[in-house]
């Protein structure tokens, strides 16, 4: 008990220090002046970089960007505190709610989907459990008595990258049968888009709008092909750079050891570098 309660004060101290740097006179300058929409590159910015600790692997920087993210959340709930809107307790409750509603399989909690069904069986499938989730969703989002956007692809966020949004819209439109069974298409739609790119940018004078209009095609056309082979493009993307990123750095060294400095060294001498990392 004495280490929940331990537990529980570092998180009331959290949101004491919150409430200390936004004090309107002796709180911190920079902290007094944020509002909601002035702290969202920030959050975006501590979501990847706790993204780039997790792929590290080193648990202290998981642990401090971790820390920073909360940050993030304590600092929205001290502004929705301010305007009476909501405060870090209305955020815990809602969450909490929210995961007992949409886990009725798990929690027993009685609700307008089949659940009870889900809950007898034992070996519920993942489109069982995905089917009950948008349903339990589109249950909430007409419970708010808001305007409903009835399109398939309703209710994506705007602001997610785009290769997460990519994926997510592919996705959408393949659960009402809008999509490829096989994946020999799949492949084939990505030969087609790279034809249609080398056919614009070999023109006598390419026109730089329909270039990019045709690399935009094959990129929505990669994101397809890894959706269809079980890959999340956003985190192959990430793991593509810190592979490419390692391997750069190798190279420098390499070149430096050859006596050069990476801006002398030509091109032949940086590729054969760069194949000597990779035969290691």
């Amino acid at each position: 008990m004495q280490k929940t309660d331990a537990k529980t004060g570092q998180l009331l101290g959290l949101l004491e220090i919150m409430q200390q740097l936004r004090a309107p006179k002796t709180g911190c300058p920079w902290d007094q002046k944020q509002s909601f929409e002035s702290i969202v590159p920030h959050t975006i910015e501590e979501t990847y970089e706790v993204a780039d600790a997790i792929f590290s692997g080193n648990m202290q920087d998981i642990k401090d960007e971790l820390g920073d993210l909360l940050f993030q959340i304590v600092f929205y709930a001290q502004l929705g505190t301010e305007q009476g809107e909501f405060d870090f307790e209305d955020i815990a409750k809602a969450i909490s709610d929210k995961l007992i509603r949409r886990h009725p399989h798990v929690f027993a909690v009685p609700h307008e989907c089949d659940a009870t069904k889900l809950k007898e069986n034992e070996h519920n499938t993942q489109d069982e459990l995905n089917n009950q989730w948008e349903q339990i969703k589109a249950q909430e989002r007409a419970s708010k008595n808001e305007e409903i956007d009835t399109s398939t692809l309703a209710n994506i966020p705007q602001g997610m990258t785009p290769l997460l949004r990519a994926q997510k819209i592919q996705k959408k439109c393949s659960k009402v049968g809008f999509d490829w069974t096989e994946l020999p298409p799949v492949v084939d739609k990505i030969y087609e888009e790279i034809e249609e790119v080398l056919a614009e940018v070999n023109t006598s004078e390419p026109d730089q709008q329909a270039v990019e209009e045709e690399i935009r095609d094959l990129l929505f056309a990669v994101v397809n092909l890894a959706r269809h082979t079980s890959v999340n493009a956003e985190t192959a993307l990430i793991k593509a750079n810190r592979k490419f990123e390692k391997r750069f750095r190798q190279v420098e060294q390499v070149i430096e050891k050859q006596g050069l400095s990476i801006e002398s060294a030509s091109l032949q001498q940086m590729e054969a570098a760069w194949q000597h990392i990779k035969s290691r």
